[in-house]
């Protein structure tokens, strides 16, 4: 069911939350992953738990995702990396923050699409690639201009790739949590004045754990997805589709 026998599937953000959540569920499914992150203390405690390889390396940089990919053979990429930015009016942006979460969360997934996929090609087994967009991407949401944007780059980025490269037998999709309450995530959202109103339009009525993020990025890199490619999974509790 799972696949997860033709390589290794490198795991991007892998010191935050979603990520490492990520690696926990795939090492459990079996899968070699390799995780990358930037915070080389929470990774190497993170191979310690799971047995998983680490290879940090800075999505901001080309010659960094190149020389980190330069012969590494990989069947499947989850593109977790990520940069909140800013809560914003697009009359108060700050444009070196929107070019900062451009940076990390559009430009270094292409980035790390690029080189990954020339490595699955070269190895002609096809493989999978996840791209962690979000609710921002699919409606607006106040005060995520910059956000927003670059998750909607970023499912145009998984689309067209989806194009691309599914005559190598190389699937691409995107899946577009909701807000996972953590201490990052708590400063704004839990205000009981953005909360209150927030949960009261999604049918689920709470906020996402890892757990149930990691879970579906799972199951789109395994064969029981093989037929499912280009599209876009809200794990949202509903909020989008009401």
């Amino acid at each position: 069911m799972s696949g997860f026998d033709k390589g290794s599937i490198l795991v991007t953000g892998a010191s935050g939350g979603i990520g490492a959540e990520t690696v926990r569920h795939l090492v459990a499914s079996g899968a070699k992953v390799i995780a990358s992150g930037q915070d080389t203390a929470k990774l190497d405690q993170l191979a310690k738990d799971t047995g998983c390889r680490t290879l940090p390396f800075d999505v901001t940089s080309e010659d960094s995702v190149r020389d980190a990919l330069d012969g590494l053979d990989l069947w499947g990429v989850v593109n977790c990396a990520g940069f909140g930015g800013e809560i914003a009016t697009p009359m108060e942006t700050d444009i070196a923050i929107f070019d900062k979460v451009i940076s990390i969360n559009t430009r270094g997934a292409l980035l790390v699409t690029k080189y990954a996929s020339q490595s699955m090609v070269r190895l002609g087994r096809g493989g999978s690639i996840v791209n962690v967009s979000s609710q921002a991407s699919l409606v607006a949401l106040k005060g995520h201009i910059s956000y927003g944007a670059s998750k909607a780059a970023l499912d145009n980025i998984t689309r067209v790739s989806a194009l691309e490269l599914g005559q190598y037998g190389i699937r691409v999709n995107g899946v577009h949590p909701t807000v996972v309450m953590t201490p990052m995530s708590a400063w704004y959202w839990g205000k009981p004045e953005i909360e209150g109103p927030f949960l009261s339009q999604m049918p689920l009525g709470r906020w996402a754990t890892e757990g149930e993020i990691a879970a579906p990025i799972v199951f789109l890199l395994s064969d029981g997805a093989s037929m499912i490619t280009g599209v876009s999974l809200p794990i949202d509790g509903g909020f989008t589709a009401v």
